[in-house]
C-alpha cells in the first residue's frame, strides 16, 4: 500500500520544477537558430508563442499537463492551443479508434507528427506507417511539444504534412540519481503506476529506464477492463562538443472499443450512455437474426430501443503492441558546423476485432451462430535514417538533411468461427475465413535544403528552402482471399516544393512575421484504406491519380511584456487535389462501361482561412491566464459526381470543422500550491458535406489542483493532486467519423460520446 502515495509524490515533484522552468522559460523569451533544432534540452527556454519564429509556432511544455491527470496524451494537451480541436471520448485522450484532432480544416491523417525526431506517421486508427504519441512514449515522460499551423519545419520526417506539424520531445535524463514514482485511481477502476530510476551524471553520461502498467474499465456499460503496459528508456553521453543518445519504448495495449451513435439514436433515447450488447448475449443473438446474410423471421427480434442490425453488436476491441529504438547523435564539426544523425527501427502489430452479426460461424452445423468475429491485422516492420549538417557562412545559416525510410506493411481481414461469447482480450489465431491479404512496401525519400540569412543587426531574418518528397507505395495482393484486391505502385513525388519566411522585430519586444509553403502528402495505404486497397479494376480506373496537395500563406504579429505575451496570426490555406471514393455513374450504368467503377477520384479543392490569437497575462509571481481565440472557414470549392448525380458541396463547409474555438486557463503555482482550470469552447461541426447534419457546439471544464509537501520520509518531494475531466458532466458529440454527403433522416453512424466526468487522485514522489 505504500507504494502508491510514493509513486505519485514523485510525479509532482517534477511537476513543480518544470513549471518553475516554464515560468523562466517565458520570461527570457530565448530562441534557437535555425541550425539547432529544438530539443528536449531547449523547450524549456523558448518562448511558448515561437518568438523569433518566421512562421506560426505554438509549444506546450511539462506545465501545462497539470490540469489533466497524469498519463493523458500529449495529443489531448494540444486541445487549448488556438486553432486546435483534439477529441476523444476517454479521459486521457488515449482510446485511439474515437481519437481525433483538427486544425484549420485539416483531419489527423493530414498532419505530420515526430518524437524526438522519429517520425510517426500519419495518425490514422489503423496506422500503416507509425504510432500514436500515447503508445510511443510514457506521457510523464513527455518534455513537451511544439505545433506549427500549417507550416512546419522543412526538416520535419513526414509525409502527411499538410496542414502542420506536431513534433513532441521526450525529457532527458536527470542528471543527479534518484527516481520518481506514482500511482494513479479514480473513477471507473482507474489505477495506472509509474515509475523511473535515473542514473545520475556519469562523467557526461546519464540513463534513466521507466515504466507504466495502467487499467481502467469503459465508462459505460458493460465495463470492459482495458490494460496498458509501457517501458521507455533513454541514454544521453556528452563528449565535449557531441552528443550521443539512444531510445526505446515497448507498448502493450488492449481497448474495449465504444459504440458508434447516430442522431437518430439520441432521438429515440437511447442516449451517450448507449454502447455494446455484452455481456446480454442472447440480445445480441436475436438482433444478428435481422441481419440480411443470417435472416431468420422466428429468431429475429430488436428490442430496447434499437431497430436496426448496426444500433449495436456484442463487443469490439483493439490490441496493439509496438517495440520503437533509435539511435542518434549531434557532433561538432569545426567552430561553425554540426552534423545530426539519427537511426530508428519500429515494429508494431495489432489486432482489431469487430463481432459482427450476419456472418455467421459454423454454418450448416449444429453450432451454427449468426455472429463470427472480424480482425483486421496490422504489421509494421520499418526503419529509417535521418541527417541533417548545418554550418554557419557569413550572415547565412544553412542547413541541409536527407530522410530515408523503408516500411514493409501487411494488412488483412479475417473472421473466426465461435461457439458463444468470451472475452476478447487476446490475439486470435487460425482463421476460418480469410476476406484479403497485402503486403505493402513503402519507400520514401525527401532531401532539403534551408537558408537563414540576417539583416540590419538581427532585426531582419529571411528563411527560405525546398524540400523534395518521394514516397513509392507498391502493394501485392496475396492469395487464397475470397476477396479480390489490387496489386500495383503508387508514387507521390515532387521535385521542388518551395518554403520562405520573413521576420522583423519592430523593437526588442515586437516582431512581424509571414512565410508561404507548399506541401503535398503521399497517398495513403495499408490498414487505412486507400487508392491500393481497393479491387484490381477500380485501381486500374484510378489511374492518373495526384497526391494532395497544399499552399499555405500566413502572417503575424506578437509582442512580448515583463507579464503578458501575445501573437495573432492570419492565414490562407488552397488544399487541392482531394481524394474520394466514389461512382461518377447511375446505379443503371455501373458495370456498362469502364470508367463506370467505384474507384479514387480527385474531386478538387478545399479553401481555408482564419485567424488565431493568443494572448498570456502573468500579472504576479505564480499566477498565469492562457487565452487562446480562433476563427477559421474551410470551404469545399468543387462540386463532384456521385452516382451519376451532381453532389452540391461548393461553398459548404468543411465536415469536423469547427468556425469558431476559444480556450481559457488560468493556473496558479505558489508555496508549493498549484492549481489550474480549463474552458474549452468548440463551435458548431458538420458530419456531412452539404452541411445537412451537424453537432452543437459545446463548452467544456477541465481542473486539476494539488500539494508538494517538500521533503520528508527520506524522499526529496512528497505530492498530491486531484485532477476532474469534464467538470461538469456535460455530455455530447466527441469524435466525429464516418463522414458522408448528406444524411436527411440521422441514421448514419458517426459520432463518438464524450465521456462523463471522471475524477483522479494522484500521489507521487521524488527520491
Amino acid at each position: 500500500m505504500l507504494t502508491r502515495p510514493l509513486t505519485i509524490a514523485v510525479a509532482i515533484a517534477l511537476c513543480a520544477a518544470n513549471a518553475h522552468a516554464a515560468d523562466v522559460a517565458a520570461t527570457t523569451g530565448a530562441t534557437t537558430d535555425a541550425s539547432a533544432a529544438l530539443s528536449a534540452q531547449t523547450l524549456d527556454t523558448v518562448s511558448v508563442i515561437g518568438q523569433g519564429e518566421t512562421r506560426q509556432v505554438q509549444r506546450i511544455t511539462a506545465v501545462d499537463k497539470q490540469v489533466l491527470p497524469p498519463g493523458t496524451s500529449g495529443q489531448k494537451i494540444l486541445d487549448r492551443l488556438p486553432g486546435v480541436s483534439v477529441q476523444s471520448n476517454d479521459a486521457f485522450g488515449a482510446n485511439e479508434e474515437s481519437q481525433s484532432i483538427t486544425l484549420r480544416g485539416f483531419d489527423k491523417s493530414r498532419l505530420g507528427y515526430t518524437l524526438d525526431g522519429i517520425p510517426l506517421g500519419d495518425n490514422s486508427y489503423g496506422n500503416y506507417n507509425g504510432l500514436s504519441i500515447a503508445r510511443a512514449l510514457i506521457a510523464e515522460n513527455l518534455a513537451g511539444a511544439e505545433l506549427s499551423q500549417g507550416i512546419g519545419s522543412l526538416g520535419v520526417a513526414s509525409t502527411s504534412n499538410l496542414g502542420g506539424t506536431v513534433q513532441y520531445f521526450s525529457q532527458d535524463p536527470s542528471t543527479e540519481f534518484g527516481g520518481r514514482a506514482s500511482v494513479t485511481v479514480g473513477d471507473d477502476n482507474q489505477r495506472r503506476g509509474y515509475l523511473r530510476v535515473d542514473t545520475g551524471d556519469i562523467n557526461g553520461f546519464s540513463a534513466y529506464v521507466s515504466g507504466v502498467h495502467q487499467e481502467a474499465d469503459m465508462w459505460a456499460e458493460p465495463n470492459q477492463n482495458q490494460t496498458t503496459r509501457q517501458f521507455n528508456a533513454k541514454a544521453v553521453w556528452n563528449v565535449g562538443d557531441n552528443r550521443f543518445g539512444a531510445f526505446a519504448a515497448t507498448s502493450r495495449v488492449s481497448q474495449a472499443n465504444y459504440a458508434y451513435l447516430s442522431k437518430s439514436m439520441l432521438a429515440r433515447g437511447l442516449g451517450y450512455d448507449w454502447n455494446i450488447y455484452a455481456p446480454d448475449w442472447d440480445r445480441a443473438v436475436a438482433a444478428a437474426y435481422c441481419a440480411p446474410g443470417t435472416y431468420n423471421a422466428q429468431k429475429c427480434a430488436f428490442s430496447g430501443g434499437v431497430n436496426s442490425i448496426d444500433d449495436a453488436y456484442y463487443q469490439s476491441r483493439a490490441l496493439r503492441d509496438d517495440n520503437l529504438y533509435s539511435l542518434d547523435a549531434d557532433l561538432a564539426l569545426g567552430e561553425t558546423s554540426r552534423l545530426k544523425l539519427l537511426a530508428y527501427h519500429h515494429e508494431n502489430r495489432g489486432q482489431g476485432h469487430w463481432w459482427a452479426p450476419g456472418q455467421p460461424s459454423n454454418p450448416g452445423t449444429a453450432q451454427a451462430l449468426p455472429i463470427s468475429i472480424r480482425s483486421t491485422n496490422y504489421t509494421i516492420n520499418r526503419q529509417g535514417i535521418t541527417a541533417a549538417l548545418s554550418w554557419q557562412w557569413g550572415i547565412h545559416a544553412l542547413e541541409a538533411g536527407l530522410w530515408y525510410e523503408r516500411n514493409d506493411h501487411n494488412v488483412e481481414r479475417n473472421f473466426y468461427y465461435i461457439t458463444g461469447p468470451f472475452l476478447d482480450d487476446g490475439y486470435l489465431n487460425h482463421p476460418d475465413r480469410r476476406l484479403f491479404d497485402q503486403d505493402f512496401d513503402i519507400r520514401t525519400r525527401q532531401f532539403y535544403v534551408q537558408d537563414r540569412m540576417r539583416f540590419l543587426d538581427d532585426r531582419l531574418t529571411v528563411d527560405v528552402g525546398i524540400k523534395s518528397p518521394n514516397t513509392r507505395m507498391t502493394a501485392n495482393a496475396r492469395p487464397g482471399t475470397e476477396a479480390s484486391y489490387a496489386s500495383g505502385t503508387l508514387t507521390a513525388k515532387e521535385s521542388v516544393l518551395p518554403q520562405a519566411g520573413i521576420g522583423f522585430k519592430l523593437s526588442q519586444n515586437q516582431e512581424l512575421f509571414a512565410s508561404y509553403s507548399e506541401n503535398i502528402a503521399a497517398f495513403v495505404g495499408g490498414g487505412s484504406g486507400g487508392p491500393l486497397q481497393v479491387s484490381p479494376e477500380s485501381f486500374a480506373a484510378s489511374a492518373g491519380l495526384e497526391p494532395e496537395k497544399s499552399k499555405t500563406l500566413e502572417a503575424g504579429f506578437r509582442t512580448f511584456g515583463e507579464k503578458y505575451q501575445a501573437s495573432i496570426a492570419a492565414y490562407r490555406v488552397m488544399f487541392d487535389n482531394r481524394l474520394l471514393s466514389l461512382n461518377p455513374c447511375t446505379s443503371i450504368e455501373v458495370g456498362t462501361r469502364p470508367e463506370c467503377i467505384t474507384r479514387f477520384i480527385n474531386v478538387g479543392s478545399v479553401k481555408s482561412q482564419g485567424a488565431e490569437l493568443t494572448f498570456i497575462l502573468k500579472p504576479v509571481e505564480g499566477l498565469q491566464w492562457y487565452n487562446a481565440l480562433s476563427w477559421n472557414k474551410s470551404t469545399y470549392e468543387d462540386d463532384y459526381t456521385s452516382g451519376g448525380a451532381i453532389v452540391p458541396v461548393a461553398g459548404k463547409i468543411t465536415v469536423d470543422t469547427p468556425q469558431r474555438m476559444a480556450s481559457s486557463e488560468i493556473s496558479w503555482n505558489r508555496d508549493g500550491f498549484f492549481a489550474s482550470l480549463r474552458a474549452k469552447y468548440t463551435g458548431k461541426r458538420y458530419y456531412t458535406y452539404t452541411n445537412d447534419q451537424s453537432v452543437a457546439g459545446v463548452t467544456t471544464f477541465d481542473a486539476g489542483a494539488g500539494y508538494s509537501f517538500g521533503p520528508g520520509l527520506g524522499l526529496r518531494d512528497i505530492k498530491v493532486s486531484l485532477n476532474a475531466t469534464n467538470l461538469t458532466n456535460k455530455r455530447y458529440a466527441g469524435q466525429l467519423s464516418s463522414f458522408a454527403p448528406t444524411d436527411p433522416t440521422g441514421t448514419r453512424y458517426a459520432i463518438h460520446a464524450s465521456a462523463p466526468r471522471q475524477v483522479f487522485m494522484t500521489v507521487a514522489a521524488e527520491f
